[in-house]
């Protein structure tokens, strides 16, 4: 049986926890904390990764994520995720979008749920599903950090256009 490890960093929006095995990482969520713990002296060559890379993303100078990770969910649930993965960096859609990419249209309600679900925040980007109307709907880190990871993305990308 693999053991399992913990890691936590201080972002600028909030402690995330990092947590998986030797080989993979298998959650990424906010903690609500007054700062990071301090981290086990032994922790796996892949959350270390994580953790560096997500460093990068919060200062703007990377979009995609290369670590190994894994999903912990159903076969619907994984489809939905690998649909997230794909939106663009900087770019939103809607629950609606991805359910018609999966070709189930009426599954909307499924795709919202298996939205909530996700345990790899930032990296599987649920941050970038926003309402058929644009507005922005729940996310379990709240909605304020939703807001300021897009408008993070959104100024990061007019930035290098520049």
């Amino acid at each position: 049986m693999s053991k399992h490890y913990k890691l936590e960093i201080d972002s600028p929006i909030g402690v995330i926890e990092i947590l998986g095995n030797d080989d993979v990482v298998q959650s990424i969520l906010f903690v609500e904390s007054e700062g990071a713990i301090e981290n086990q002296h032994d922790i796996p060559a892949v959350l270390l990764d994580c953790r560096d890379q997500l460093i990068e993303y919060f200062q703007g100078v990377r979009q995609t994520f290369t670590f190994p990770f894994q999903y912990s969910g159903t076969p619907f649930q994984h489809t939905v995720w690998n649909s997230l993965v794909g939106i663009p960096f900087a770019e939103t859609a809607s629950y609606r979008d991805i359910a018609i990419t999966l070709q189930k249209e009426k599954a909307v309600r499924a795709v919202g749920n298996a939205n909530g679900k996700n345990k790899l925040s930032i990296v599987v980007p649920c941050h970038r599903i926003i309402g058929s109307s644009g507005s922005l709907t729940g996310y379990a880190g709240g909605l304020w950090r939703k807001e300021w990871l897009l408008h993070h993305e959104k100024t990061v990308k007019e930035t290098r256009l520049v």
